[in-house]
Formats: C-alpha cells, structure tokens, sequence
C-alpha cells in the first residue's frame, strides 16, 4: 500500500517520548465512544482507523516495527470522484482546541500485537461550520452562480466549510532492541 503525504500532525516519532503518559486527562470527553480496536494490529498490517465521508477521507495506519518511526500514519483520499463537504486540515497549523471553537470528535487507540504495551493514539477533532442552504430562486431553484461565487470568494466573504483534523502518537514503551 503506497502512503499519500501526511496532512495531519505527526510529530518526529524519534523526538516522542514513548514512555508518555496514557491518553491526557485534559482531553476533553470525545463526541464517539468506542473501545481499543480489537484485536491488536500485527506490524505491517495497514488497517482503516476511521472513515470521514463528508471529508472524502479516511485514516489508515501501521505498524512498522521500528523504533523510530514505529507507526506509519496517513490521511487517504477514498475516491478521485467524491466530492468534500468538509476539509481535513493539518492539526499542527489549525491548533484544535475546544477554546477555538473545535470539538473533540473521536479517540482512536490501537495497540501494537507484537508489543502489547504499545499504542497508537489517533486523537480527531471536528470544527462545525453553519451552513444554510442557498436562497431559492422565483423557480423555486437554489443557485450558485459562478460570477457572483468568484467575487465573494475575491473579498473574503465565503461561507465557512467544516473542517477536521487529526493527530497521531505512540504512547507506551518501546519494545525490541
């Protein structure tokens, strides 16, 4: 499987400090429950972590054995054809926070089954954006025109689009040598 460019916020996974701390108690609670992905991921094995149709993407991941970089994590487009509703952003440039107006989405752990007290933790946030609906028309259509988008788009004046982002770390000790 080739990786496309991260888009998201990988830190250098040899500055990670892998005996961190679990999942921060300063997260606030995620918007989705889940459990630790079940069972554990062998290395090499690349698994979807999670779909975001309206983004037109979805994380995967792997294991890479490797001390340093032990987890390949990577944002992939799902279809040249679909069309986004929203944006995936880089979590390092976009600074997801509640106080921002973001809200944590999802908490994603995976452990590593060659090293059990491994784990990737892929932490997603969503920032909402209102959106109505164009005006109808006297036909009762709603419009875009060309014209009038390309001048609102020239003074800055475009409607807000969703957004996402997400970031990845290892967390837990290193295994192997």
């Amino acid at each position: 499987m080739r990786y496309v460019p991260v888009l998201v916020s990988v830190s250098l996974f040899s500055a990670l400090a892998l005996n961190a701390a679990p999942v921060s108690a300063a997260d606030p609670a995620p918007e989705i429950k889940r459990d630790a992905a079940v069972p554990a991921q062998p290395v090499g094995e690349v698994r979807t972590l999670r779909q975001i149709p309206e983004a037109c993407a979805r994380l995967e991941g792997a294991f890479t054995g490797q001390a340093a970089q032990p987890y390949k994590f990577a944002v992939v487009r799902t279809s040249p054809n679909c069309q986004p509703r929203a944006r995936f952003v880089d979590a390092a440039k976009a600074q997801p926070s509640v106080a921002g107006g973001w809200l944590f989405n999802d908490l994603i752990r995976v452990s590593n089954a060659a090293c059990t007290q491994q784990q990737a933790v892929v932490r997603i946030w969503r920032k909402p954006a209102a959106i109505a609906p164009p005006t109808l028309d006297a036909q009762g259509k709603s419009r875009l025109y060309l014209q009038e988008e390309k001048e609102k788009a020239a003074a800055s004046k475009l409607a807000a689009v969703p957004m996402f982002a997400a970031s990845m770390t290892v967390e837990g000790k290193a295994c192997g040598g």
